[in-house]
C-alpha cells in the first residue's frame, strides 16, 4: 500500500478516535449530568461526521462506537432497570430530501409495497421514560439510560400529575382476579413517553428561584432551558424536589400489553391508551401519503413558537403495526420511524470580541462579535450580552467558543461559554469606562443594571432623540429615516428636534445622493408634522416615564404644553393613573431650562402646542383597562384602534398579560399573543365586539 494512503488512513483513524471520545463526553454530559456542553445541532454534526467516516472506512468501525449505541450509561445513584425491549433512538432527517430518501428505503424493504398511512407527531424536547403497570397500577418508571438498562425513578414519576398511578377502570386495591377491573385494563402494560417542562412552568420556576435567593441574600441559579431542568428534576433523590418542579408528560408509544384489545395500528393504540388515562398530544395526525406528510411537517414547523413547550423536530411513523414489525429495527433505531429535525436554534461559534453600543437614550449595551454562524434560520454575526452583570454572570470572554441561541424572531443572544474549549491565556472582559461614541465617562447608578453615557450632547443620543421624535407614533415625519438623521447630524444640520423645522434644504441639495424631488418630499413631510395631535408631540419629546399611553392621558388632563409646564407635582400626581414617580419625572423635565427653551423654539416654528377642541367628549369607557390589538381590521388601522383605546382612558400595550381585559383579534393575528391569551384565560374578541367594547366598556356576554 502506498505511503500516502497509509498516512490518510492513519489521519482518518485519529479523527474517528477523537470524535468517539468527544461524543462520549457529550453523551455523559447530556444523559447523565443533564448539563450539555454543546447545542443539539453541534452534537448532531459530530455524530454525522463520525458516521460518514465509518461508512467510508468500514475497517475502522466498531461495535463500541457511539454511532452504534443509544443514550449513555445510567446514573449509578439510581437502581438499574433492564428494559423488556430496548428503548431505541430515532434516525434523523435534516431536510425534506432526507425524509424522501427514508420513504424510498421503506419501499425497497417492502419490495415496492406501500407502507400505508403515516402517523405524524411532535418530537418534544424532554426526557424519554418507560412506565410499567400491573393490574392497572403503576409499579415502575424508568429512564432510557443506554437503551438497554435505565434508571429507576418511580418515586419521582409518581409526583407528575399527568402520569396516572392508577389506570381508568383499575381497582383501587388488588384482589382476587374476579375483582379486577374491566377487561380493557391489561394485566401488564408498558407505555413510553416524554417527560418535559412547560415554558410557563420553566419561567415560573426561575422566578421562584430568584425570589428565594433574594429572601436568603444569595445569588440565584438561573436554569438555562426547560429540557435540562426537566431531566435534572426527574433525577432527584428526593421526590419532594421533583414534585415542586411542575413537570408534564405525553405518551407516544405502546410498548406491550398483556390482556389488552387487538390493535392494528399505532394511532388506535394511542387512542386506547388515552381511554386508560394517558395524555396524548393533540397535534398528532395520520396521513395517507408522503406529500401530505411533507405539508404537515411545514405546518408544524411554523407552530414552533406558538406552544407552551419546546419541540425540536417532527416524528413520522409507519402507522400499521404489522408493517412496523416487518420493517424491524437496526442496532440503534426502528426502520419504520424517522425524526425530521427542525433547523437548530442553538449553535457554537467563536466570540471574537465584545463591543459596546450606545442606544438612543444613552444606554451602553455590550454585544458579542461572532464568527458568523447559521442558527435559527439566519446567519448570525452579533448577539446581545444585555448588560455588565450578564457578561460577568456568563463569564464570556473574547476567544471563547460560545453557545448562541436564536428562537424565532428573538434577538440572538450568547447563552454561555464552552469552558472545555477556553484558551489557556483567557482573562475576564472588563466593561469600558468611557463612551465609545463621544469619549465621555459612562455611569452606572447604584441598584440599576444598565450603564449610560451621561453626555447629553453625545452624537448618538442626539440622533436617538431626533429619530424618536420623527417616528410614526410621534410626529410621523416620512422620508426622514435613520440614515438621513445620521447624515444631517454629522453634517451639523441637526443638533436637536427643533432644528428639523429650520433645516437648510439648499445645503441638503448640495449633498451627494439628494435630488430636488426627494428634498421637496421631506420638506412637505416636516411641514405636515407641525399639526400633529398634542399627545403625539408629548410622546415625541421623550419625557422620562411618558410612553404613548401616558402621553395621551397627559394631553387629556392638560390640553396645552404651557399648562403642563406650569403644573405642580401635586397636580400631576392627581392625574388618574399617574404616580409620584411619573409626576416628578414630568415636572423635572419641564423645569429644566434646556427643555423649556426647546419648547419655545418649537412654538416659534409653528408647531401645535394645544389639543384640538372637540365638539363632543369621548367617554372614558376603558379607564385603566388594558386592551391588546393584534392582526388587521376592516374599519381600523392598527394605530387607529390603539388610539381609540387610549382616547377612552385605556391602555394598549404590545403584549398580553394576566391583567389584560381583552385581546382584539383581526385577520392574521400574532400567534404568540393568541397563545398567551389562551394560557391566561384572556377573552379574545372580533372587530364588531371591539366596537361595542369601545362604546360600553363591557365585554360581550359569553366571551371567554
Amino acid at each position: 500500500m502506498p505511503q500516502d494512503t497509509n498516512s490518510h488512513i492513519s489521519e482518518v483513524g485519529r479523527r474517528i478516535n477523537q470524535l468517539r471520545a468527544e461524543i462520549a463526553r457529550h453523551n455523559r454530559a447530556y444523559h447523565v449530568l443533564d448539563n450539555p456542553e454543546v447545542p443539539d445541532a453541534t452534537y448532531d454534526q459530530l455524530k454525522r461526521e463520525l458516521a460518514d467516516l465509518e461508512l467510508a472506512h468500514p475497517e475502522l468501525s466498531a461495535d463500541t462506537s457511539p454511532t452504534q449505541q443509544v443514550g449513555a450509561p445510567r446514573n449509578e445513584a439510581f437502581a438499574p432497570v433492564t428494559h423488556t425491549s430496548a428503548m431505541l433512538s430515532l434516525h434523523n432527517a435534516f431536510d425534506i430530501n432526507e425524509l424522501r430518501a427514508w420513504h424510498e428505503r421503506l419501499l425497497r424493504r417492502l419490495d415496492g409495497r406501500s407502507p400505508g398511512s403515516f402517523a405524524v407527531e411532535l418530537k418534544l424536547d424532554g426526557l424519554a421514560i418507560s412506565l410499567l403497570y400491573e393490574d392497572g397500577l403503576l409499579v415502575q418508571g424508568a429512564t432510557r439510560g443506554d437503551g438497554k438498562v435505565g434508571e429507576d425513578v418511580t418515586h419521582n414519576v409518581c409526583t407528575i400529575s399527568d402520569i396516572p398511578t392508577q389506570l381508568v377502570g383499575a381497582p383501587k386495591q388488588l384482589g382476587p382476579p374476579t375483582q379486577l377491573g374491566p377487561p380493557q385494563v391489561p394485566k401488564l402494560l408498558e407505555v413510553r413517553g416524554e417527560v418535559y417542562m412547560k415554558l410557563s412552568s420553566f419561567e415560573a420556576f426561575n422566578e421562584l428561584q430568584q425570589k428565594r435567593a433574594e429572601a436568603d441574600g444569595t445569588k440565584a441559579k438561573r436554569f438555562v432551558n426547560p429540557r435540562n431542568t426537566a431531566a435534572g428534576s426527574l433525577r432527584q433523590i428526593s421526590a419532594d424536589v421533583t414534585a415542586g418542579r411542575d413537570l408534564s408528560f405525553y405518551c407516544y408509544q405502546l410498548s406491550f400489553a398483556t390482556g389488552g384489545p387487538q390493535l392494528d395500528d399505532h394511532t388506535s393504540a394511542l387512542k386506547w391508551l388515552k381511554t386508560l388515562g394517558f395524555p396524548v398530544n393533540d397535534h398528532n395526525r395520520v396521513f395517507a401519503s408522503l406529500p401530505e406528510v411533507e405539508t404537515r411537517v411545514k405546518e408544524l414547523a411554523e407552530m414552533r413558537h406558538t406552544l407552551d413547550y419546546d419541540f425540536d423536530g417532527i416524528v413520522v411513523k409507519v402507522n400499521d403495526l404489522q408493517i412496523q414489525s416487518e420493517l424491524g429495527a437496526d442496532a440503534k433505531a426502528p426502520r419504520w420511524a424517522i425524526a425530521y429535525k427542525l433547523p437548530p436554534e442553538e449553535a457554537t461559534t467563536t466570540l471574537t470580541d465584545i463591543s459596546v453600543s450606545i442606544g438612543p437614550s444613552g444606554q451602553a449595551t455590550p454585544f458579542a462579535q461572532l464568527e458568523p454562524v447559521f442558527v435559527g434560520g439566519v446567519t448570525v454575526g452579533t448577539a446581545t450580552l444585555h448588560n455588565e452583570d450578564q457578561v460577568r454572570s456568563k463569564d464570556v470572554r473574547p476567544g471563547d467558543t460560545v453557545i448562541v441561541r436564536r428562537a424565532g424572531d428573538v434577538i440572538p443572544e450568547v447563552v454561555g461559554p464552552v469552558l472545555a474549549d477556553r484558551p489557556a491565556n483567557s482573562s475576564p472582559w472588563v466593561f469600558p469606562r468611557n463612551c465609545p461614541v463621544c469619549g465621555e465617562p459612562l455611569a452606572r447608578h447604584e441598584g440599576v443594571a444598565a450603564t449610560h453615557c451621561v453626555n447629553f450632547d453625545c452624537p448618538r443620543q442626539i440622533r436617538g432623540r431626533i429619530e424618536h421624535f420623527a417616528g410614526r407614533n410621534a410626529m410621523d415625519i416620512e422620508f426622514l429615516g435613520e440614515k438621513n438623521v445620521d447624515r444631517f447630524v454629522t453634517a451639523g444640520l441637526l443638533n436637536d428636534v427643533s432644528d428639523l423645522y429650520r433645516l437648510d434644504f439648499d445645503k441638503i441639495l448640495e449633498m451627494p445622493g439628494y435630488l430636488e424631488k426627494s428634498v421637496n418630499n421631506l420638506r412637505e413631510a416636516i411641514e405636515q408634522s407641525k399639526s400633529r395631535p398634542l399627545a403625539n408631540l408629548i410622546f415625541g419629546l421623550r419625557i422620562p416615564e411618558i410612553g404613548q399611553v401616558n402621553a395621551a392621558v397627559l394631553a387629556a388632563a392638560f390640553p396645552s404644553i404651557r399648562q403642563i409646564m406650569k403644573a405642580s407635582v401635586e397636580a400631576l400626581t392627581a392625574i388618574e393613573g399617574f404616580g409620584s414617580v411619573t409626576a416628578v419625572a414630568v415636572h423635572s423635565w419641564f423645569a429644566t431650562t434646556r427643555n423649556r427653551e426647546l419648547i419655545d423654539r418649537l412654538e416659534a416654528s409653528g408647531l401645535t402646542l394645544e389639543a384640538e377642541q372637540s365638539a363632543t367628549t369621548v367617554p372614558r369607557t376603558l379607564a385603566n383597562a388594558s386592551v391588546v390589538v393584534s392582526g388587521t381590521f376592516d374599519g381600523f388601522t392598527r394605530e387607529a384602534a390603539k388610539q381609540a383605546i387610549l382616547s377612552r382612558g385605556g391602555k394598549s400595550p404590545g403584549s398580553v398579560s394576566k391583567s389584560t381585559l381583552a385581546l382584539v383579534v383581526g385577520a392574521s393575528p400574532g400567534a404568540a399573543k393568541v397563545t398567551k391569551a389562551e394560557a391566561f384565560g384572556v377573552p379574545m374578541i372580533d372587530e364588531n365586539a371591539f366596537v361595542d367594547l369601545l362604546a360600553s366598556g363591557e365585554l360581550p356576554k359569553g366571551s371567554r
